[in-house]
């Protein structure tokens, strides 16, 4: 176990490892490519290594067989299958142009069908099958050691190879008659329960407006396995309009650490505004219309069904398994003026004197985005709407530091297509958010390509202390929304060591994630992957305190 675990530590902070390139006789070269991206239960194929060949001379060849193995994989037995795939023209995997047929798993496998090779440059993925069940606390690595082809054997000598962890592919698409799943929020109820919530895209993966629902799954095994997916908010066809003008988006969950309740919050967008902001009559299932509630005027100043959108809460009293209709506190938190007022995606927190604070945002009497909280003193029978932390901001985080004070790590937009000046916007309030204060860390620390990011304390005990840490993850770019990072800080978010970095799923995604506490001794992620539309992993906390 400590050997796994310190192969994993290492890894986890390679981007790429690219081989160089070896020579056979100087008529074929050969280069390894082993992206830094989690090996996928419930994926038909996860890529774990990419191999080409290239050429020297114009005459072709055929690759008459190709050797592998499963050694230093925790459990060869995790793997159901291996294959070999084409690839497209981005260089990632072509998973419908099959070049081997699987074969079943085993120590050592060897591909014999021959394959005529015309180019001068190949390149193929090798990818497994996992089992339906398989611990997130092993690791996958499959080795390529020989390629004999008409020109002669390539030997393949790697040295450095590191193992890639393995999580769950909570959410693919298509499934559930989802074209997308998006948008995630993650918690860990006080029965241990992880609770994955998600925007259920059927008809498009676009934003709102559209037939969205906010949907659920649970785990009861540390997210090992996922329950059957359930409907947390969904508001039908409210109102006689049909389902696709009846939307709700951007939810986030908040579990009562004193009472047990969970709350789910979400955006419900009735309808449809005009260019001018004006309710638009008649829309029926033909209608093709479409506009967003952070653009334009597609949400405005009021309260009303016709004039802006809803703040819905749903509520669970049995564990996640059954929610009540929701309630529309709109009204009761919303300033009239506001053009839009919303939750934040991602997760909620119980403060140490009982109050529950979503993370909250919205646009302001002249429409411009700010991010706030919205708490309750009365175990959600009432809530309460702060004063904005900064303006130009929206998909915040909240998490409460050592001395009770709140911290929002915000979503910036200065920071889109910005190198010199990117950050995420921090800041702090000491009195439930009347007043903000900027922190000496905002737009210094956290890169971002502007995008939603996930941040969370996390409790341990370590020589007998009770200690915390804070964990934040999003892409770890100024523009490009891949290298989804876990980086942590020791010292209330005034630092973030590089060398406690986590690099987990380098390649290009939506980049949405949100964080939680499996227990004390681990950490749960649920995020958009490059290999699924949400996928889980674990990290143990040994890796993460190297």
């Amino acid at each position: 176990m400590k050997v796994r675990r310190e192969i994993l530590i290492i890894f986890s902070m390679i981007l790429l490892l690219v081989l160089p390139a070896t020579s056979l006789g100087k008529e074929i070269k050969w280069v390894l490519e082993r992206p830094v991206i989690p090996v996928l239960v419930k994926k038909s194929a996860s890529p774990v290594l990419k191999v080409t060949l290239i050429r020297a001379d114009n005459q072709p060849y055929a690759i008459q067989q190709i050797d592998l193995d499963l050694l230093g994989s925790t459990d060869v037995a995790d793997v159901v299958s291996v294959a070999i795939y084409g690839t497209q023209e981005n260089g990632l995997i072509d998973t419908s142009r099959l070049l081997y047929k699987a074969l079943p798993a085993a120590r050592k496998i060897s591909f014999t069908d021959k394959v005529q090779v015309n180019q001068d440059s190949l390149s193929f993925w090798v990818a497994v099958t996992l089992k339906d069940t398989v611990s997130l606390d092993h690791c996958i690595q499959l080795n390529c050691n020989r390629i004999k082809t008409t020109k002669g054997n390539l030997k393949i000598s790697e040295k450095g190879s590191k193992p890639l962890r393995v999580g769950v592919a909570v959410r693919q698409k298509g499934q559930d008659g989802c074209v997308s799943s998006r948008i995630p929020g993650l918690a860990t109820s006080n029965q241990g329960t992880l609770l994955a919530i998600f925007d259920a895209r059927y008809d498009y993966s676009r934003d709102l407006q559209g037939n969205i629902d906010i949907a659920l799954h649970r785990s009861t095994d540390q997210g090992l396995t996922w329950q059957p997916v359930q409907t947390v908010l969904d508001m039908g066809e409210w109102g006689g309009l049909p389902q696709k003008y009846n939307g709700v988006s951007d939810a986030c969950i908040l579990v009562d650490k004193n009472t047990g309740d969970i709350y789910v919050a979400g955006l419900w967008m009735h309808g449809l505004l005009d260019k001018d902001g004006k309710w638009i009559e008649g829309l029926n299932e033909s209608s093709t219309v479409w506009t967003h509630q952070w653009k334009g005027k597609g949400s405005q100043p009021g309260t009303g069904l016709k004039e802006t959108c809803q703040f819905m809460i749903a509520k669970s009293t049995d564990d996640g398994l059954s929610w009540s209709f929701p309630d529309n506190i709109t009204a009761k938190t919303k300033h009239p003026e506001w053009w839009l007022f919303a939750p934040a995606p991602g997760q909620g927190i119980t403060l140490k004197d009982g109050t529950l604070v979503f993370p909250t945002q919205g646009r302001d009497e002249k429409g411009l985005p700010f991010s706030n909280i919205t708490y309750s003193k009365d175990h959600g029978k009432t809530w309460v709407t702060s004063n904005s932390a900064y303006q130009d901001v929206t998909e915040c985080s909240v998490v409460q530091l050592n001395d009770g004070a709140l911290m929002l790590n915000m979503r910036d937009n200065r920071n889109r297509g910005h190198k010199e000046v990117n950050g995420r916007r921090i800041c702090t309030t000491t009195d439930l958010g009347a007043s903000w204060k900027e922190h000496p860390t905002s737009r210094k620390a956290l890169v971002e390509p502007t995008c939603m990011a996930s941040l969370h304390r996390h409790e341990y005990i370590e020589e007998g202390k009770k200690k915390s840490m804070l964990l934040f993850v999003n892409p770890n770019d100024y523009g490009k929304r891949d290298k989804l990072t876990l980086k942590v800080s020791f010292d209330d978010g005034m630092t973030w060591p590089k060398e406690h970095w986590i690099l987990f799923d380098q390649y290009r995604s939506a980049g949405y994630s949100c964080i939680t506490s499996i227990d004390e001794n681990s950490i749960g992620i649920l995020y958009e992957s490059s290999q699924s539309d949400l996928a889980f992993i674990k990290i143990d906390l040994t890796e993460i305190l190297k």
